[in-house]
């Protein structure tokens, strides 16, 4: 499969990832950060951080914007998946694989709820607020886990999957040649 090819399977994997955000799903049950560790894993520095947050930015578009400093914390949670999936690109096993996606959850789950917690008026800006939120986020902590965890699968799982389906069928078409 040439680089072009592979490019854009990675490309139509992130974008329709992306699109996915649109479609009616569970609380923190999305792909978000899970096409940020697959770009970082997969694409060249600047394509791999562009195309996730260009498509967030997109699907925000569409979902609409929010209080600008969470807003800003749920971004760099995505940059930093980006870097976890920057740090397998040289050894892509299951469970380094899993322990990224693990990873991201807990660095989106810390971050966001922070944010959260900092720069909205929901919380006393107190230890038992900033406890409070992060025992309030604790259920939607779970839908994050669960689908970092089936996205980066689903997404490393296809794209290895059909990398090995074709890299196969032109051996064997070259061996019957």
């Amino acid at each position: 499969m040439s680089s072009k090819s592979k490019f854009l399977l990675i490309a139509v994997i992130i974008v329709l990832a992306a699109g996915s955000r649109l479609i009616d799903h569970a609380p923190n049950f999305t792909p978000i950060a899970a096409m940020a560790i697959f770009g970082g894993a997969y694409l060249k520095r600047w394509w791999g951080i562009f195309l996730p947050l260009g498509a967030m930015l997109a699907s925000d578009l569409f979902i609409g914007f929010y209080e600008p400093a969470v807003m800003a914390s749920v971004y760099l949670a995505i940059a930093l998946a980006f870097g976890i999936g920057y740090i397998l690109l040289k050894k892509k096993t299951w469970y380094s694989v899993g322990l990224g996606a693990l990873s991201a959850s807990i660095v989106f789950f810390l971050l966001t709820n922070f944010a959260v917690w900092a720069f909205s008026p929901w919380y006393p800006h107190t230890l038992a607020g900033l406890l409070n939120c992060f025992t309030l986020a604790l259920p939607f902590f779970r839908n994050t886990i669960l689908g970092d965890m089936v996205y980066t699968s689903a997404f490393f799982g296809l794209y290895e999957s059909v990398i090995y389906v074709t890299e196969r069928k032109l051996v064997k078409v070259k061996a019957e040649i």
